[in-house]
């Protein structure tokens, strides 16, 4: 019989993980502030021009017509679209905001707000892979993964990447924006629902109690390693026994790190849990984005190395794809985001966390500053669109890179989201041209072959 798989064995004292763990914690590359990352993703693509990017010019011309490249190759005679937002200077860095987020705008001096970012697809699907995965095409491992590979995770008892979806769906093209890729499985992202069991068929069956389900782990773990010897290259094998002793774990802790009940009236009250529905009925109450960023706070007090959160989900203006109005779409979605992101901020600042956790806001794309259609809308742009980071090593209070006098291509200090995805590997205290994983007879990276630097202009 093979030893450790009985009651009262010594073998797995310690968790069978350990033994090739793929997640064990690792030294960065250079010394940094931020120990973990929160990954705000507007999925749909926020309006740049309506938030953060105030251009006056665009103002003025409203209802001109002008030739514009909407679609690649694509130039057509259209109408700007000025914005019906108001914008105010914010704080003493006087970095522009507008109406639409008015507690957002209480915290702009935390920030530094990147107007000058471009990418290569106007399509959700590719857009959406190239901002999480660094590439077009599915296959290749998201952010979180590309951390998980670079530092590990400081908590053996929760996963060391997170991803919490929107009620209304999930992004296009759905788990290859947090997949682990050719990577260990153990590097994926692991679905927490905000409420409810946080993770499916996660409890035991039937009458198994907790001490069964261990031993039961600890049988399949025994078997597992007793295959992995000789095979300790195949890296999956050692994925599968960490994956198998995470899941026992998550029994206990992942319900623990969800549990609210211990937050005060007034901190449910910073994230926006007693604010009211906005009145559309595509809508949702700012309570469930506050839930999921409050949580995100307690993933990572508790380790958990990156944690991201999706806004808007299904299609249209279920997200903050903005082709059917504009105005429509903030009206939504704004209000849903607003307070919680703001109390994610103040809650960070006041615990001492916001140093130590990097804060980043975005989505797929912007939009574009002409009119799409009748009711006001603006179609994809990702010829220039706007990012903010905040809190660990960002230079806060900074406004970087500008697009055109209409908003519309970013023509200052411009830098494609490889740069971006360098700069959020710095900040973590990794160099995105050493962090490589070896596949298909290539050291592959993150940010690809072509050249990427860190945005040096937004690193403190």
């Amino acid at each position: 019989s093979l030893p450790g798989i009985f009651p009262g064995s010594r073998l797995f004292a310690a968790p069978a993980s350990a033994i090739a763990n793929p997640l064990a914690p690792k030294p960065r590359h250079f010394p940094v502030k931020a120990k973990t990352c929160i990954f705000l993703y507007m999925y749909g693509g926020p309006s740049q021009m309506d938030l953060f990017d105030y251009k006056p010019e665009l103002q003025k011309f409203d209802g001109k017509e002008v030739d514009m490249e909407i679609r690649r190759r694509d130039i057509k005679k259209s109408k700007l679209l000025g914005s019906r937002r108001t914008f105010e200077r914010r704080g003493q860095s006087g970095l522009w905001c507008s109406d639409a987020f008015p507690n957002i705008a209480r915290h702009m001096d935390k920030m530094a707000v990147i107007k000058s970012l471009y990418m290569d697809s106007f399509a959700h699907g590719s857009a959406n892979l190239q901002m999480n995965c660094g590439r077009i095409l599915q296959g290749h491992p998201s952010l979180g993964a590309w951390m998980a590979h670079g530092l590990g995770s400081s908590n053996p008892n929760l996963p060391g990447f997170v991803v919490m979806l929107d009620p209304r769906g999930g992004p296009i093209p759905g788990a290859a924006n947090w997949t682990a890729g050719y990577m260990p499985a153990a590097y994926q992202g692991t679905v927490l629902r905000a409420e409810g069991n946080p993770i499916l068929n996660l409890q035991p069956p039937g009458l198994r109690t907790l001490q069964m389900q261990r031993d039961h782990v600890n049988a399949i773990n025994a078997f597992n390693e007793r295959h992995r010897q000789g095979r300790e290259t195949y890296s999956e094998l050692s994925a599968r026994i960490a994956s198998y002793d995470l899941a026992y774990q998550l029994h206990t802790s992942a319900p623990e790190a969800l549990d609210l009940s211990s937050e005060s009236e007034s901190t449910l009250e910073m994230y926006g849990f007693n604010e009211p529905k906005p009145e559309h009925p595509l809508a949702i109450p700012p309570a469930h984005f506050g839930r999921q960023c409050l949580i995100a706070r307690r993933l990572v007090e508790r380790g958990v190395r990156f944690v991201q959160l999706y806004s808007g989900g299904g299609h249209q203006q279920q997200n903050w794809d903005a082709h059917h109005g504009v105005e429509e779409n903030l009206k939504i979605h704004c209000p849903e985001v607003d307070k919680p992101i703001a109390g994610l901020l103040q809650d960070l600042e006041q615990r001492g966390l916001l140093d130590e956790t990097l804060v980043v806001w975005g989505g797929e794309f912007g939009r574009q500053p002409v009119w799409q259609g009748d009711n006001g809308g603006r179609d994809h742009n990702p010829k220039g669109f706007t990012y903010w980071l905040a809190g660990g090593g960002v230079k806060a209070g900074t406004s970087y890179g500008e697009t055109d006098p209409l908003g519309h291509e970013a023509v200052s200090d411009r830098h494609h989201v490889r740069d971006l995805h360098a700069t959020i590997l710095h900040l973590m205290g990794l160099d995105h041209e050493r962090l490589v994983y070896h596949y298909g007879g290539l050291d592959q990276k993150l940010t690809g072959v072509v050249p990427a630097e860190p945005i040096r202009g937004v690193i403190a």
